[in-house]
């Protein structure tokens, strides 16, 4: 399993707009194969966004950051700042927390 975090700021677009862009993909993201959840992320106080994604395997990572989604982060002049960072995951110690990570495990 890996977990996959992306982070951003907003440049020119008000957060109620993002917020309805993230409503208005969330469907298709859903979709994603090898996803297994994602968290949409916001703090309005670092004007910092982005999300918390876990996959179930880094070849399912490595597909979605080749994906129009993913590209699409880089090339919106609306999100600036583009960061990806990618974990595996400490599977035992992640269930022995009761880790969400876990619950699709």
């Amino acid at each position: 399993m890996y977990m996959q975090v992306v982070t951003f700021h907003l440049k020119d677009l008000p957060e109620d707009a993002y917020r309805r862009v993230c409503e208005d993909i969330a469907p298709a993201i859903a979709e994603v194969p090898g996803l297994i959840s994602k968290v949409f992320l916001a703090n309005a106080t670092t004007n910092t966004y982005g999300g918390v994604y876990t996959w179930q395997d880094r070849g399912a990572m490595e597909a979605f950051k080749s994906s129009e989604i993913f590209r699409g982060l880089g090339s919106n002049p609306s999100l600036v700042d583009v960061r990806s960072e990618e974990f595996g995951v400490l599977a035992e110690a992640t269930r022995l927390a009761r880790g969400l990570a876990t619950a699709a495990a």
